[in-house]
């Protein structure tokens, strides 16, 4: 390939300086790298495990005593990149964690319910186990617990855009906004290495252009190592533009069905643009003024960080903002708090929309909606964000034809609608313009957060495109940086 190089990383080096992948690695979840320089351990970002085959992992000891990490830098919120600090925390990590201020106050509202999701989840094991005499592939025990997760909240060290932040080790970290979700962040780290400058670009999850709400992604001219995700990196979203036509038709086509509009949405950004664009439908009189249920208190709580942030937004919301007020309190928008309140919702009598977690149908309420609406003709089940392999979302989007809801075997007739136009993930296209701002060819691009087949397509597609090294690396695979 002209002297470039497409290969996977299959080397574990004991030396200083290197890079070890942790996580993200030919799958999409648990994001975690392991940088090792000048005799300095950082951890960019720690991130839970969310396919269904992967999850063994968020138990396993870590690969490093987290007492000898100096520091912790995560790119932002969601749990595949936050979602294993508590259990960081609670086996010895001591330093700071350094996000920008969104992030940090996001941050304790995502960890903490995931705590109780997984005290419940374990509950509810240990309870359904016991009735059906068997035990589960994994520990009737939560992965961590609400003091767990609070055990975090001292450490988090909130810093701005922009900003350059010493760490030990005299290496230098700079936060850039990655447009992905408030409070994302992209991280360039500057430090010498055997004397000569080096610098590392971790995309985080990069956004996209033209998404309302957040500015466009940031760009960067040079950097020697790049690590880049590719969720999104062989497929191409439904255009911007086309959201609201597909979303108004979904909405008119269940309220003639006579069903609900379920939507399984993650709390932060996804359900934030969600009410934006129904704010605009209810605003043209395009869809029937039907009753929106918001039932995620963490997603109500996430909607009180954005209206916190208005400096964050980009020049479109902000107009809208100023004409329209905001569109998260349009007067048919309630929020369910109670599961008392979650429960009566399955009794209403025509058309309702309720948007509720998790995005991917791991746990939370949705489950519950999924449960009754599933086996529903007259219902839709609207999909607005990425289904990691082996999670209940994608068996459901893949068309399966029978699914395991709370430990019920549930036929699904429902009406099943996947939107990628909603999605806060750049696609294939949008990827290669982040990765053409760097003016000069990085000494090696590693491609990681997508699944294998996307992750090699994406690097060959980067070779082909740009005749730069790349490499696809595995789980737990260390890379000598030099």
């Amino acid at each position: 390939m002209d002297g470039c190089e497409l290969k996977t990383v299959n080397c574990r080096l004991e030396m200083q300086n290197r890079l070890t992948f942790l996580g993200a690695a030919q799958n999409v979840t648990g994001s975690c790298y392991l940088l090792e320089v000048n005799s300095t351990r950082l951890l960019v970002d720690c991130g839970l495990f969310h396919e269904r085959e992967l999850q063994s992992r968020n138990w396993q000891d870590f690969p490093f005593p987290p007492n000898t990490l100096q520091a912790v830098l995560l790119t932002h919120a969601h749990l595949d990149h936050s979602g294993l600090l508590p259990k960081l925390v609670r086996e010895g990590f001591l330093g700071k964690i350094y996000c920008t201020s969104p992030t940090a106050e996001i941050v304790p509202i995502m960890l903490m319910d995931a705590a109780k999701l997984q005290e419940e989840d374990a509950q509810n094991k240990r309870r359904r186990h016991e009735r059906e005499g068997r035990h589960g592939p994994y520990p009737e025990v939560p992965l961590y617990t609400a003091e767990d997760a609070q055990a975090v909240f001292p450490l988090l060290t909130p810093v701005k855009y922009g900003d350059a932040v010493t760490l030990a080790g005299g290496i230098k970290a700079v936060f850039r906004d990655a447009g992905h979700v408030l409070g994302s962040a992209m991280i360039q780290l500057d430090m010498k290495m055997n004397g000569d400058k080096r610098s590392l670009v971790f995309s985080g999850d990069i956004g996209r252009w033209g998404s309302p709400i957040l500015p466009d992604p940031t760009l960067f001219s040079n950097a020697d190592y790049v690590i880049v995700e590719c969720t999104y990196g062989d497929r191409l979203h439904d255009k911007q533009r086309d959201i609201e036509d597909i979303l108004a038709s979904v909405i008119i086509q269940t309220q003639k069905a006579g069903g609900n509009l379920i939507i399984p949405s993650f709390a932060l950004e996804r359900t934030q643009e969600i009410l934006y664009y129904l704010d605009r439908l209810f605003a043209q009189d395009r869809i029937p003024h039907l009753m929106v249920f918001l039932d995620s208190p963490m997603a109500s709580s996430v909607t009180e960080v954005f209206r916190r942030h208005p400096e964050l937004y980009d020049k479109q919301a902000s107009d809208y903002f100023r004409r329209n007020g905001s569109p998260f309190d349009f007067p048919n928008l309630r929020l369910v708090r109670s599961v008392d309140e979650s429960k009566t919702l399955n009794y209403i009598k025509g058309t309702a929309i309720i948007i509720a977690g998790s995005g991917m149908c791991t746990g939370g309420r949705i489950k519950h909606h999924l449960a009754y609406n599933i086996s529903r003709r007259e219902s839709t089940i609207l999909f607005v964000g990425y289904q990691a392999m082996g999670t209940l979302g994608r068996e459901i989007v893949s068309g399966a034809k029978q699914v395991r809801i709370l430990g019920q075997k549930h036929r699904v007739r429902a009406k099943i609608v996947q939107m990628g136009g909603f999605s806060a993930h750049a696609d294939r296209d949008e990827l290669l313009r982040w990765l053409s701002g760097f003016e000069r060819p990085p000494s090696e691009v590693f491609v990681t957060h997508g699944e294998p087949q996307t992750a090699l397509s994406f690097a060959k597609l980067v070779v082909e495109a740009k005749a730069w090294a790349v490499s696809v690396p595995q789980y737990q695979d260390s890379v000598m940086l030099s």
